[in-house]
């Protein structure tokens, strides 16, 4: 596939079209994308097995947000800054129920804060990303980091670059989830060509952003995966929590298939890279 960009003119409007052998593909005027078949495993379904990727920011903040510097500006610079972004939720407002938006301001005001003097409250306080836990759904699928599907007909694997999390979806023995967990349950169904993907049964720790959006046990979430080219699928998320948001709410945004030659995931085991802030307490002191 190539690009052909058509410059930028006085009115700073840059057209992309982007080509295959088969023709052009683009979004329609109408934010509909025209058909496509996609290529199917011996199940007749579509085969959405590869490695992908979002190129989104929503891992900063779901909700449009400026630029920042990092957690340590005075030493790492630019290393550190975060980009600008747009959101991706449609209607760009997140419908918190006001006891609950408040504490969504606590998390962004201290999300680099670990307590560490019990378990349970190192779980509570601070980004889980900030310490290596499972990023949870839908953030594992925004956050910087590729991503492979593995498909069969009874089950879809997901395995995902940062901290190697792993999700199992089952397609023909549907449960409920017998435990609560940090990537939660996955029962999954075919409508069409899109992949439908009902998760529930989470802890109640992990945050879908750095800015401190967050969930209860009571989340459940409804993903949509659907091909729209070679290269593209659509990916939509609704997300449910009553004891959280006043209502449902829904984000979305493409997810592009990584067509490097010989791609693979690497690995990104970051448990090494928190151990000092975890644990440094529990660190035998030097006798005198």
């Amino acid at each position: 596939m190539w690009t052909r960009v058509r410059g930028v003119g006085a009115t700073g409007v840059l057209v992309v079209v982007l080509s295959s052998g088969t023709g052009v593909w683009a979004q329609t005027p109408t934010g509909q994308f025209p058909p496509y078949e996609p290529p199917r495993g011996a199940d007749g379904h579509p085969d959405l097995s590869g490695i992908w990727q979002a190129f989104v920011t929503a891992n900063i903040d779901l909700l449009d947000h400026d630029a920042q510097p990092g957690p340590r500006p005075e030493t790492m610079g630019a290393y550190g800054a975060w980009p600008a972004g747009q959101g991706i939720v449609e209607g760009g407002e997140i419908p918190y129920r006001p006891e609950a938006l408040a504490r969504k301001q606590r998390n962004a005001d201290t999300r680099l804060t670990v307590n560490i003097t019990s378990d349970a409250r190192r779980h509570e306080t601070g980004d889980p990303e900030l310490k290596c836990y499972r990023p949870g759904v839908p953030r594992a699928t925004y956050m910087p980091f590729p991503f492979q599907i593995i498909q069969s007909q009874k089950y879809i694997l997901i395995v995902h670059e940062y901290a190697n999390a792993l999700r199992t979806i089952y397609m023909d023995d549907h449960k409920e989830a017998p435990a609560d967990s940090w990537m939660g349950w996955s029962n999954g169904r075919w409508e069409g060509n899109t992949l439908v993907v009902d998760t529930s049964g989470f802890v109640p720790y992990t945050w879908f952003d750095r800015a401190g959006n967050y969930h209860s046990d009571a989340l459940r979430v409804v993903e949509r995966y659907t091909p729209v080219s070679p290269y593209h699928l659509i990916y939509e998320a609704t997300i449910e929590d009553p004891k959280v948001f006043t209502r449902p709410w829904k984000i979305s945004f493409p997810l592009y298939r990584r067509m490097e030659q010989n791609v693979q995931l690497l690995d990104f085991n970051c448990v090494p890279f928190t151990e000092e802030l975890l644990y440094r307490h529990l660190r035998r002191q030097p006798t005198r």
